[in-house]
């Protein structure tokens, strides 16, 4: 494998495929070979493309974001502007381009890439070290980069910077088969397996994403030494690091370990069993340990991912998928502590299904991908106004008005990442392992699999009602697993967080059919399989009864206690003052209130509104789209 990386300018998400097959059974279907056609995904996915890409690309020039590269190039004068993680803004960007290319291409795209790409390595240094925040003036480097090269990686974001350059390079060389970036990365990469490993610096970042992204670039070009020092890394944690740290005064033991705690540096990775710290950081460092576990066999991470995804679903995400209760550290709160202020960043968000995503791959278990569905259409679309150029960096369950979304922000980490996230959409719908194909999402599409097509239609997530066509170059035998959400089996959430005022299993009302002809429903760790032999136009519907659903948290959620929220399908509802005379928060709604629901198409995009008892409740992910006013995703009884 070592040597197939000249492949990639002929097949490079094939070659992605081929590589991601030699570590995990189950292997996503490539965006490339996904086409979206719906009525819901489909117009999201344009809209990332055609205003989120360039406003993005546009507001990183203005901000002097790309300006700090070409100071480090020294091609323009000037002192670096901003924060020293801001480099990271130009890579996921980049990435998100890379996905959009992948799957549209795009001349005028393509070049703007093309030259932003170019003014990143040339602030590259000859040695691979690349960071603006230090390169553009290293006698006055930005607050909190260190005085010299590495030293305070507990603030730097150093090797979190190294990170995402990683990840946009893997991203760009797939779409496009162009080295230009890849050959910065991997120059990057090489330094930083010179510069830690076991005979070198032990030390870890204060901000992980280099172990996911390590990953990455070692799928891409076969190079164990990436995994290795991916594995490097995660087993540092919670250990004595070289330099010590030297961040606190003498005497300070406490303030230390809360610090140590934030940033998931308190204990070693494969003992860390509870969810704490930032949860962003958090997210990253769980996937690069679920990475681990799977690609090295690796039993210990195995167990502590395991324990990890309980811990979190059972007593620390909000309904909407939504991760980190503390606004002041973003940061995982203590077991149920979940205000409905919530801080909920974006960014963690995206790192909780980059999670997921990867215990699924590991697993093969459905409930994953519950967990995944739920946060992709509530706490991660709420992060970008319909028109896609309006951001929240904070997604709260409850607003008095005072909340509204930003063009951008000083800390602008958020969009590009909720941009990259819907990038890679497409990709992230089917996988298979062997000759069995997995549909994990209900999203209108054409997917092509080896010789077999798959067709999806849908009117999801308003309707349950999905039908694949499948069409295969000749008769073959393979299985079908078609997932059966949580909520359609009745069940509110994965770790009993959450549960339905109804208690009634609904799986009985859950139909499916070949060509016509109802089939039992067997479902095996979350999935309907139906395994026979495949001929071409042999057509299998699924029917998922969409009822109005009351929600109710665990009585150990004080601030939800006599409070419901309301829920169809995958979407959770909200109640906003503009459709509710203006004020909700002192609103109530009878548990024996009738509920009625309607697609409305000229509201919001297009949308099916719940209505009942003087309330109009609309999906939680639109909010704020029309003004400022007060919102709630929780309902007094």
């Amino acid at each position: 494998m070592a040597g197939s990386i000249a492949a990639i300018s002929i097949l490079p998400f094939c070659l992605s495929a081929f590589l991601q097959s030699a570590d995990h059974a189950i292997t996503p279907v490539p965006l490339t070979a996904v086409r979206v056609t719906d009525s819901f995904w489909a117009p999201k996915i344009d809209i990332n493309r055609t205003v989120t890409i360039p406003h993005i690309l546009e507001e990183n020039e203005s901000t002097g974001r790309v300006d700090n590269f070409r100071k480090a190039a020294h091609t323009i004068d000037g002192t670096y502007k901003g924060h020293r993680y801001d480099d990271t803004d130009i890579y996921k960007i980049i990435e998100s381009a890379s996905y959009s290319l992948a799957a549209s291409p795009d001349p005028a795209l393509d070049k703007k890439i093309d030259d932003l790409i170019a003014i990143v390595a040339a602030a590259q240094e000859p040695d691979g070290y690349v960071y603006a925040a230090r390169t553009a003036d290293p006698q006055h480097p930005a607050p909190g980069a260190g005085p010299e090269r590495w030293s305070w990686l507990h603030t730097s974001h150093e090797l979190y910077n190294q990170g995402h350059l990683y990840e946009a390079a893997v991203a760009h060389v797939q779409a496009t088969g162009k080295r230009t970036l890849l050959n910065v990365a991997i120059k990057s990469a090489d330094l930083v397996c010179r510069t830690f490993g076991p005979n070198a610096r032990r030390d870890v970042p204060g901000h992980e994403e280099i172990e996911l992204a390590l990953v990455k670039l070692y799928r891409v070009t076969g190079d164990r030494k990436y995994l290795d020092e991916s594995k490097f890394f995660l087993d540092q944690r919670g250990r004595e690091h070289n330099p010590p740290l030297h961040e606190f005064p003498v005497g300070d033991p406490f303030r230390m370990y809360n610090d140590l705690v934030y940033r998931q540096d308190q204990k070693p990775a494969a003992e860390q069993t509870t969810a704490v710290g930032h949860a962003v950081r958090a997210t990253y460092l769980y996937s690069g340990m679920t990475d681990a576990a799977t690609l090295l066999d690796d039993g210990p991470l195995g167990r502590a991912v395991d324990a990890l995804w309980s811990d979190v679903v059972s007593k620390k995400m909000y309904l909407t998928g939504g991760l980190g209760a503390v606004g002041g550290t973003e940061a995982f709160g203590d077991d149920y502590v979940l205000p409905n202020r919530a801080y909920a960043e974006t960014c963690a968000s995206v790192g909780g299904l980059l999670w997921y995503h990867r215990m699924f791959l590991r697993t093969g278990e459905a409930k994953y991908y519950d967990t995944f569905e739920r946060t992709l259409y509530n706490g991660l679309l709420s992060g970008v106004s319909l028109s896609g150029d309006r951001f929240f960096y904070q997604n709260p369950l409850v607003s008095t008005g005072r909340v509204e979304r930003e063009p951008y922000f000083d800390v602008s980490c958020c969009p590009a990442n909720l941009s990259r996230l819907i990038g890679e959409l497409p990709g992230l719908i089917y996988a298979t392992r062997g000759r069995d194909i997995y549909v994990n999402l209900f999203v209108g599409s054409t997917a092509r699999i080896d010789d077999v097509t798959l067709t999806q239609q849908t009117d999801y997530p308003w309707n349950g009602h999905i039908t694949l066509r499948v069409d295969t170059a000749r008769p073959a035998s393979f299985a079908l697993a078609v997932r059966v959400p949580d909520w359609a089996r009745g069940e509110a959430s994965p770790g009993g967080l959450y549960r339905f005022a109804r208690s009634a299993d609904a799986s009985h009302s859950i139909t499916i059919s070949v060509n016509g002809k109802p089939t039992p429903l067997t479902i095996d760790r979350g999935y309907a399989r139906i395994n026979r032999g495949w001929k071409k136009g042999d057509v299998v519907t699924l029917d998922l009864p969409m009822a109005i659903e009351r929600v109710a948290a665990d009585d150990r959620v004080l601030e939800d206690r006599g409070k419901t929220a309301i829920q169809r399908g995958p979407i959770v509802y909200c109640l906003e003052g503009v459709d509710n005379a203006g004020h909700v928060l002192d609103r109530s709604l009878p548990a024996d209130a009738p509920l009625a629901h309607h697609f409305d198409r000229a509201l919001l995009g297009g949308v099916e509104v719940v209505t009942g008892e003087g309330i109009t409740a609309v999906p939680y992910y639109a909010w704020n789209n029309r003004g400022r006013g007060e919102m709630t995703v929780w309902i007094a009884q």
